[in-house]
């Protein structure tokens, strides 16, 4: 998830962060979650996160805890979030798009 926060909301973001991460790990099927921060934004971030399942996923997204990070996490954003779901793929097995569809 790309999350984009007011500059002066980050020390925020990262206390809500800080105090939710591991208890988001500690969710049924979460392998890993990561939080990387862009090179030349410091404002925008990403949380990279392995899940057994998108079921595990939506689970945790109908949570307490999530009740609870999200809303804290919403309000500091500078534009809204880009949510996206990807698979390891080789070029043998990369699906392609439609024909007509557009870069």
């Amino acid at each position: 998830m790309r999350l984009t926060f007011r500059p002066e909301a980050v020390p925020e973001f990262l206390r809500v962060f800080r105090n939710s991460e591991d208890r988001i790990r500690q969710q049924p099927g979460c392998r890993r979650m990561e939080l990387w921060q862009d090179a030349d934004q410091p404002h925008v971030f990403c949380t990279h996160s392995h899940w057994n399942s998108a079921a595990d996923l939506e689970a945790y997204r109908r949570s307490t805890l999530f009740g609870e990070v999200w809303p804290a996490t919403k309000k500091l954003f500078a534009a809204p979030p880009l949510a996206f779901s990807v698979h390891p793929v080789t070029a043998a097995t990369a699906q392609l798009p439609p024909p007509d569809s557009q870069p």
